[in-house]
C-alpha cells in the first residue's frame, strides 16, 4: 500500500489535508459523525489492494472541541467536491452515517464528478425534524460546558440508541471521554443536518447510480430512511442489509464492506 498525503483548499480557502492511498481507480470516503477519517481505516486498508482511497476529516471534527464549530451543510459537500476537482477524475463516493448525507448534498451539487455513490444508513430527515427539541437541548449543553449530557442526549433522543447500551458506553471510560472531547463537533454535525430541513424529494432527480447499505441490527428508523430513500432516488443500484451488523460494520466488518464496495465498483461505468 502506497501511502501519502495532500492539500486541498476549500471554497473559501481554508486548507485541509487528505490521506492518499493506494492506486488505480479513486474512492473517497465520508466519515460519520462522532469520529474523523480515522474510522475507516480498516475499510480503506483492504480496498488499497485495487483502489486508490481518499480520506479527509470534515469540517466539524478539524477545530479544537469547546463551543460548537458553525459549519454549513453546503461547506461540508463543498469540502467533497474539492478533492473531486484535486484528483481530475470522477469518484466513487462512500458516504457513513451524517458523512453520507453529505455525500449527497454533493452529488447534487456536481452529479458529474461522481460515478456513484454507496451511502451507508444515511440519517435523512423524511417527514419530521432530525433533532428538534431534543438538540435544542443538547446545544444548551454544550454551551453550560456539559458535553456529557450533551452526547447523551444526541444518543438517546437524536440517534435512539437504548438506554442500557448508553449506560455500557460509560462504562469504557476512554472511550466516553473520547465522546465529550467530541460533543461540540458531534452537535455542530446534527445542526448542519438539521438545517436542510424536513423532506427528501430533492434527491429525486439524483442521476447517480446508488449502493444503500443499512444494519441489521441498526435502529428501526435507521431502516426506515433508507428504505424511503430508496423510493425517491432514481438509480438504485441494490441495497444490502448487512447481518449481524448495525451502525458501526466499518469497524465490525471491514472486509465485508470492502468486499460489497468493491464490487459495486466493478459494477460502474467509470
Amino acid at each position: 500500500m502506497i501511502g501519502r498525503s495532500f492539500e486541498v483548499a476549500s471554497a473559501e480557502g481554508t486548507r485541509f489535508a487528505v490521506t492518499d492511498e493506494g492506486e488505480g481507480r479513486p474512492i473517497l470516503i465520508v466519515h460519520p459523525g462522532g469520529s474523523t477519517s480515522q474510522a475507516w481505516t480498516l475499510v480503506a486498508r483492504r480496498l488499497t489492494t485495487r483502489f486508490r482511497v481518499l480520506r479527509f476529516d470534515r469540517r466539524p471534527y478539524r477545530p479544537a472541541s469547546g463551543e460548537i464549530p458553525m459549519e454549513s451543510m453546503a461547506g461540508e459537500a463543498a469540502d467533497v467536491l474539492a478533492v473531486a476537482s484535486a484528483v481530475h477524475e470522477r469518484l466513487l463516493l462512500v458516504g457513513h452515517s451524517s458523512g453520507a448525507v453529505v455525500a449527497l448534498e454533493a452529488a447534487i451539487a456536481s452529479p458529474e464528478a461522481l460515478v456513484g455513490l454507496v451511502l451507508y444508513e444515511p440519517p435523512v430527515a423524511v417527514s419530521s425534524p432530525l433533532g428538534g427539541d431534543a438538540l435544542c437541548r443538547a446545544r444548551e449543553a454544550i454551551e453550560r460546558q456539559e458535553p456529557g449530557l450533551a452526547i447523551t442526549i444526541h444518543l438517546r433522543e437524536i440517534v435512539r440508541v437504548p438506554g442500557y447500551q448508553v449506560t455500557l458506553l460509560r462504562l469504557f471510560v476512554p472511550l466516553w471521554g473520547r465522546m465529550k472531547r467530541l460533543a461540540a463537533s458531534q452537535i455542530a454535525d446534527d445542526l448542519a443536518l438539521e438545517s436542510l430541513g424536513v423532506g427528501i424529494d430533492r434527491y429525486r432527480d439524483l442521476n447517480v447510480p446508488a449502493l444503500l447499505l443499512g444494519g441489521a441490527r441498526s435502529p428501526r428508523h435507521l431502516r426506515m430512511r433508507l428504505d424511503s430513500l430508496r423510493k425517491v432516488l432514481p438509480r438504485v443500484d441494490s441495497v444490502v442489509i448487512l447481518e449481524r451488523q448495525g451502525h458501526v460494520a466499518n469497524v465490525r466488518a471491514p472486509s465485508k464492506l470492502a468486499t460489497i464496495i468493491e464490487g459495486f465498483a466493478e459494477r460502474l461505468t467509470w
